[in-house]
């Protein structure tokens, strides 16, 4: 039998979950990231956020195969050297610093990794980018669906750009995505570049330049996976990295 690859998943911090009629400080993994990662053939860990060191960090990803870096509140904008926008919501120092820490593990050990939605903006702001704040403040630009809204995605046209790795994954043209992002990427740093554009000019995939499988996407693949075998097809080609 094939040994299905570990793959690491930091949870987020909840304030208050309530299960079984229990409410205690927690920390959550929304089921569709995991279905995702098992239908490809992936075993989920999901990690406790918490502050690391960098040895720490090295020796957490030691025991994994990939590192999935799933969507959820804003990253810090001090992280990029900016004042937080009134809209800013979901801030948590803990699941920035505990991220950030294992996504440079996993650069510096080559440890696939496969960032969604503020994954993506987290692997931008990490290779020394800004994020547009709040895209909304800019006119027309409103079809990217309301995050943290029950029902919030919107699903809308992504254009996958020619000779990228995502070009290689999913096919260079047109999918549908399902999105539910008020920010967005604002520029594409040193050792990056664009690999998915949204009609309206939003950045909507990024990927590292250099040899290692580092692909992040703007959109929620997951939102759609278990019925669209295109966007279930990132998680395969993930897992597939991660052997």
């Amino acid at each position: 039998m094939t040994a299905r690859p570990l793959i690491a998943v930091p949870a987020y911090p909840v304030r208050k979950g309530r299960v079984e009629g229990w409410v205690y400080p927690a920390a959550a993994v929304p089921t569709a990231y995991l279905d995702a990662v098992v239908r490809a053939g992936g075993e989920p860990a999901i990690l406790y956020p918490r502050p690391v060191d960098p040895h720490t960090a090295d020796a957490v990803l030691a025991g994994c195969a990939g590192l999935l870096l799933l969507g959820g509140g804003d990253v810090d904008p001090a992280h990029y050297g900016e004042e937080a926008h009134p809209r800013t919501y979901g801030v948590s120092p803990v699941r920035d610093e505990f991220e950030l820490a294992l996504l440079a593990a996993a650069r510096r050990s080559r440890v696939p990794v496969l960032g969604i939605c503020r994954g993506a903006q987290l692997l931008a702001v990490a290779s020394g980018t800004t994020l547009d704040q709040h895209i909304s403040d800019r006119e027309g630009l409103d079809a990217h669906g309301r995050p943290g809204v029950e029902d919030g995605a919107e699903v809308h046209e992504v254009e996958v750009l020619p000779g990228t790795h995502l070009a290689e994954i999913l096919g260079a043209g047109t999918v549908r995505a399902s999105c539910h992002h008020h920010q967005a990427i604002a520029a594409i740093p040193d050792g990056l570049r664009l690999s998915a554009v949204s009609p309206d000019g939003i950045v909507e995939g990024i990927e590292t330049t250099d040899d290692h499988w580092c692909v992040a996407v703007q959109w929620h693949p997951e939102d759609t996976a278990g019925e669209d075998p295109t966007q279930q097809g990132l998680f395969d080609a993930f897992v597939d990295a991660c052997r």
